[in-house]
């Protein structure tokens, strides 16, 4: 069974600075539909003008995964972090027990254009923490990369809830599958391009609640995706 998520139907704000999209309720998005999938509560996706950004703010007790898509995001946290975040990098912060931080358009010219993925812990008031690398050259292989995994494996970041998070990017005529065990659910999301998933055809900005076995993806154009794999 598949659920969509038109892109469409998200709530929109666009702040000047800030043009974000929301795929469930968030800020001053409210609907009572879209309050989040299993322990995912989140998908935020933003592009901010050059040299603006998001100042000090405070967060608990959430897993937030930051996928840049273009652009450079700077980071900066009370845990002393100060961090730049390329194209094609996914950032791991654990907000536990309470973290302050900033998220800034590290270019004076350019925008930057990126999603933030919020998903429930599986335990409340851990140590923040903050993990990123770049998944540029593998995704590029036209195959789903491990992102984020609860146990680390394959290099992926470690995330503290029993999901799975991939990145995708592919050609057109490309065709994937990703197992799922029948007890869990998926979740896709599409960043670009044009996706067929049984049957159904998925866009830019699109998302997914999906229940099956196994998820078949064919590419109709150059596409970006996100799939994540959750108890």
């Amino acid at each position: 069974m598949i659920t969509i998520r038109h892109s469409e139907d998200r709530g929109h704000f666009d702040y000047g600075w800030l043009d974000t999209r929301h795929s469930f309720s968030f800020g001053d998005y409210f609907n009572p539909s879209q309050v989040g999938f299993q322990a995912l509560r989140v998908i935020n996706e933003d592009r901010v003008q050059p040299s603006k950004g998001f100042s000090m703010h405070s967060h608990e007790n959430m897993e937030i995964l930051t996928y840049v898509i273009e652009g450079t995001l700077e980071h900066k946290d009370t845990t002393g972090n100060t961090f730049r975040i390329e194209a094609g990098s996914i950032q791991r912060m654990t907000a536990g027990r309470g973290i302050t931080h900033s998220e800034y358009n590290a270019s004076a010219d350019d925008p930057v254009h990126f999603l933030q993925i919020w998903i429930d812990p599986d335990e409340t008031n851990l140590e923040p923490g903050y993990e990123q690398r770049s998944f540029a050259a593998e995704t590029a292989a036209d195959k789903l990369v491990l992102a984020a995994s609860a146990d680390g494996r394959d290099n992926s970041l470690e995330i503290h809830q029993d999901v799975r998070v991939y990145a995708a990017q592919l050609e057109p005529g490309d065709k994937i599958e990703l197992p799922v065990a029948p007890e869990r659910h998926a979740w896709l999301q599409v960043i670009q391009g044009i996706l067929v998933v049984h049957g159904e055809v998925l866009k830019r900005g699109d998302g997914a609640a999906i229940r099956s076995d196994k998820i078949e993806i064919e590419c109709k154009s150059q596409a970006q995706l996100i799939a994540i794999d959750l108890a």
